[in-house]
């Protein structure tokens, strides 16, 4: 049987250490916000203890309430997510591309990244409605940002050696996109998504609040008009799970996806 040597030890005492060590502050959290509850500092109106918000998740959970709202909102976020990665990509390709496209997208994209497109929401609701296509469509409108100003900075950054030696190859025009530059260009246009991603979700929840209806955001304020303080709280604790499921899953799919590139090699290799 392989003996383990003392720099395999400390590396593997190390790595369990940091595994208990990471949900550390989450317990911390948790534990003050059942003591403050308890202590009768705050009322329960305020401040619900974590213990009754937890219940309140799980009476949501059985009767269905919590996998309607939770699918309608993943919905909402997953689908306007992949319209915007898929416009985001294709976009900022064309811009770096073709001089027309940029000379026309490049002004647009300067202004429309910073501003706050929340406050085109009114006019989407006069456009569409209030209905999936509404909040899908402010998804898109928002996340697609992200997406294409990496997708751009990435294609640009890709080392012009490796460009010409793809032409002196006899690569096409065909070839060079998706043989070289998407390929080269994959771990930043990656990073882009790991952005649009979480603001698809946050943009979601926005314009459920506001325009109501099914969703976790509108359960959140159906709770709220109710003065149903533990429903908005265990809306809260909902949307962080969602929120960290949706982050680590494209995390492990960044993994997956760059498994070829330098950023996945152990450090020690």
């Amino acid at each position: 049987m392989a003996r383990i040597g003392p720099m395999a030890r400390r590396r593997l005492s190390g790595d369990l250490i940091w595994t208990v060590a990471r949900p550390a502050s989450l317990v911390v959290v948790a534990a003050a916000w059942e003591l403050a509850s308890r202590s009768g500092s705050v009322t329960p109106f305020v401040l619900p203890s974590l213990s009754s918000v937890l219940l309140r998740i799980w009476t949501d959970g059985t009767t269905g309430d919590l996998a309607i709202n939770a699918g309608l909102s993943l919905y909402r976020t997953i689908a306007g997510f992949l319209l915007a990665a898929s416009g985001g990509v294709l976009l900022g390709l064309a811009m770096t591309r073709v001089v027309a496209v940029r000379w026309f997208f490049d002004p647009l994209i300067s202004v429309g990244f910073p501003m706050p497109k929340i406050a085109f929401l009114p006019v989407i609701v006069l456009w569409l409605g209030l209905y999936d296509v509404s909040k899908i469509s402010m998804v898109v409108f928002d996340a697609i940002f992200p997406v294409i100003t990496a997708t751009v900075l990435g294609i640009k950054s890709v080392e012009r050696e490796l460009l010409w030696s793809a032409r002196n190859m006899g690569a096409g025009e065909r070839e060079m996109v998706w043989q070289v530059l998407l390929p080269a260009a994959a771990p930043q246009i990656m990073t882009g998504l790991q952005v649009a991603l979480p603001l698809s979700l946050i943009v979601a929840i926005v314009t459920e609040m506001l325009m109501g209806g099914y969703g976790l955001g509108g359960a959140m304020m159906t709770a709220s008009r109710f003065a149903d303080s533990r429903g908005v709280f265990a809306g809260i604790v909902e949307i962080a799970v969602v929120g960290y499921v949706l982050v680590k899953a494209m995390a492990l799919l960044r993994r997956r996806l760059l498994i070829w590139h330098p950023e996945a090699l152990d450090p020690s290799a």
